[in-house]
């Protein structure tokens, strides 16, 4: 797994950051499309997200035990107290955890990318990963906002990357379905067994994590459990 730039999560999160920045009382207080939660839990959870990152960044850096976060509890509370917060105070914490985020990405030496930490789910990977898994966060959540930016605004780099590793992370998943994908717009081509599903990129993707209902696309879709 590469490292992602900082430059490109940076690019990412002021394109979420101006979204948010339109939004007023209502909207923030409106449903997102993550089931449960409105745009506050998205924007809060975006914000601990990095934050979260940040700590295992240093952890890599410093050699210091900095977890990601406390417990699984103590993320969802988090996120449930700062959901009800006026919109300027989302959006202020949204961009300034990505900015401790994108510090601390900076300040890590070279020699240290390759450094495991662990990760809430007890996962250890090299913190590199941790880019990744921010511009995962951020791409992903934008679209959850239901703001104006939908998965075709996705880049397509980063939509062909995580149709490859959404599909690999099904097939590790016992009792999941298996299925082939192939992007009519791109002529990209997962998967080797199960049936086969036609679409965009974007769609194919969308669908695969939840975002998208399968109506664009062609072929027998079976249901997946929740993957993000």
């Amino acid at each position: 797994m590469t490292r992602v730039p900082i430059e490109e999560i940076e690019a990412a999160t002021a394109r979420l950051v101006a979204d948010a920045a339109r939004l007023d009382e209502a909207a923030v207080r409106g449903p997102s499309l993550l089931p449960g939660w409105t745009r506050g839990h998205v924007l809060t959870h975006v914000a601990r997200n990095a934050d979260g990152g940040t700590r295992l960044l240093v952890w890599a850096r410093t050699g210091q035990e900095s977890h990601e976060y406390a417990s699984a509890e103590a993320r969802a509370a988090e996120i449930e107290a700062g959901a009800g917060r006026a919109p300027a105070e989302l959006v202020a914490d949204v961009r300034a955890s990505a900015t401790r985020f994108a510090d601390a990405c900076r300040a890590m030496p070279g020699d240290r990318w390759d450094v495991p930490v662990r990760w809430t789910g007890g996962a250890e990977h090299p913190v590199r990963r941790a880019t990744d898994a921010r511009l995962t966060e951020v791409l992903l959540h934008h679209v959850d906002l239901d703001a104006g930016f939908g998965p075709a605004d996705w880049p397509g780099a980063f939509v062909a990357d995580q149709l490859a590793r959404t599909l690999a992370s099904y097939a590790r998943r016992p009792g999941v379905p298996r299925v082939r994908v192939h992007a009519t717009d791109t002529g990209l081509r997962l998967g080797d067994e199960g049936g086969l599903v036609e679409g965009t990129q974007a769609d194919l993707l969308a669908w695969l994590t939840g975002r998208a209902d399968g109506i664009r696309l062609a072929g027998h879709l079976p249901a997946f459990p929740p993957l993000f």
